[in-house]
């Protein structure tokens, strides 16, 4: 269960992801990417690593630090956390699945360098880039065993994801806070890398498919049914992954408008309200009250279409606290405290397309600024391809002043041309599948294949 494509594709993909964060982040001056092979070995290895110039226009490329992690990489056992060996934060991302900053290296508990070369590393984020273990299972992988930390203990046996990489970017002294702005943005593009990682996987799984299937026709027609029936199930999860990008991109326009307006996300003011609230209830049901606080700091990490996102906070949100006050009743000030702060949380989903706020903001040309709030907040259940091709081509306008557009701009195209590979797939299956179980000609077969193959590249 690990990421396993062309030194030379993934290298490609590293780069690109490296030079969006360089180049979106000013006070970030290098990055470097390790892909984490797959258990139980799960070695870690420095696939590129990038330095920006002075003048924030050039990257410099290669490993010119000594390190474990250079290639053939450092498998699990030499960095896990282990009595007797400093601790690595490394380690932390790749067990925990969770990011690690350090903004004050020399108090670093996890500063390697520090504690066995008394080097003062410099300030930097760690952040693990996750793949959902179902999506790892496209094809006939072999059962792997999770790894285990030192005391026996599987990790990753709860959790829903798989670590395929981590992200590290170097910043400038006393520029980086934990949960900062360049953490979240950090984090953010770690999705899309996941993305992308996921999609050449899908794309080289479907090649190496195809050539099996040229070489036995029965073999041909038991892959077909096994592997990649299985893999067209998943179509559902190309359009999952658009919504998150589009969802991203609505982020990224609210942040957007939130900085020219001089104003504070309403999103997460509300939130931090409701929390507080919470906590001044006192004690009492504190299994209630911790769900509902981690339901409402769930709901930051959403990117819903308004809609969607108002019936989350109803169904969500608003229920447990009617539950919570039937059991922990309060007085009519709190409550209305409460329901007026929840009312704002539902209006802010709003703030992206407010007609005033959309009026209000002169830096791109009217009509370009209707298609594009029309394309990232309609509400769609269904995979639209012409949507989506409008949308790309928005993105490919240097006027439309997003941060990631190039990067959005070649995730959305990508999976656009995975969706279109899947149809394809999906239509010569069916049609090689009936023509191997009738028992029709090799030729008839073969031709089919060719077909496949090509509609693959």
């Amino acid at each position: 269960m690990s990421i396993e494509i062309e030194k030379s594709v993934l290298e490609k993909a590293c780069r690109e992801m490296i030079e969006t964060i360089l180049f979106c982040l000013p006070n970030a001056f290098k990055g470097t990417i390790y892909r984490i092979g797959k258990p139980p070995e799960l070695i870690a290895e420095r696939i590129t690593s990038g330095i920006i110039g002075d003048g924030r226009e050039k990257i410099s490329w290669g490993f010119p630090v000594k390190s474990g992690y250079n290639p053939p990489g450092k498998p699990w056992v030499d960095y896990r956390d282990q009595p007797g060996r400093p601790l690595e934060a490394m380690s932390w991302c790749v067990e925990k699945q969770k990011s690690w900053t350090s903004e004050d290296p020399r108090n670093d508990a996890r500063n390697l360098r520090f504690q066995v070369e008394g080097i003062e590393e410099d300030f930097h984020h760690m952040e693990p880039v996750l793949v959902p273990k179902s999506d790892l299972n496209l094809n006939t992988y072999p059962s792997s065993e999770y790894p285990r930390d030192h005391k026996g203990n599987i990790i990753w046996k709860d959790s829903e994801h798989v670590v395929v990489a981590v992200i590290k970017i170097h910043f400038h002294p006393f520029t980086i806070k934990i949960g900062s702005y360049e953490t979240r943005v950090t984090k953010k593009l770690s999705r899309s890398l996941g993305t992308e990682l996921l999609s050449y996987q899908l794309r080289q799984d479907s090649m190496r498919a195809m050539q099996q299937l040229a070489k036995d026709r029965l073999n041909a027609c038991n892959i077909l049914a096994d592997s990649l029936r299985n893999a067209i199930t998943k179509s559902g999860l190309i359009f999952s992954l658009v919504k998150q990008e589009v969802g991203y991109l609505r982020d990224q326009w609210e942040q957007v408008l939130l900085e020219d307006r001089k104003e504070k996300n309403m999103k997460v003011e509300a939130i931090r309200g409701l929390n507080e609230m919470l906590i001044a209830m006192g004690e009492g049901y504190e299994g209630l009250r911790e769900d509902l606080a981690a339901v409402q700091n769930k709901f930051l990490e959403l990117s819903l279409p308004p809609e969607k996102g108002e019936k989350w906070v109803i169904m969500q949100i608003e229920e447990r606290w009617k539950e919570l006050f039937n059991k922990c009743p309060q007085d009519d000030h709190k409550r209305t405290m409460i329901w007026q702060t929840i009312d704002k949380l539902r209006k802010s989903l709003y703030f992206g397309q407010d007609p005033d706020n959309i009026a209000n903001y002169d830096k791109i040309p009217e009509e370009l600024k209707r298609e594009w709030v029309n394309l990232i907040y309609r509400n769609t259940d269904r995979f639209d391809p012409s949507a989506l091709k409008r949308l790309i081509k928005i993105l490919g306008n240097p006027v439309l002043t997003i941060p990631s557009r190039e990067k959005s701009k070649k995730t959305l195209t990508q999976l656009k041309a995975l969706a279109e590979t899947m149809s394809q797939l999906e239509r010569n299956t069916n049609f090689l599948l009936r023509e191997v179980l009738n028992g029709d000609d090799n030729e008839v077969v073969s031709k089919i294949l060719s077909n496949i193959s090509t509609d693959s590249e």
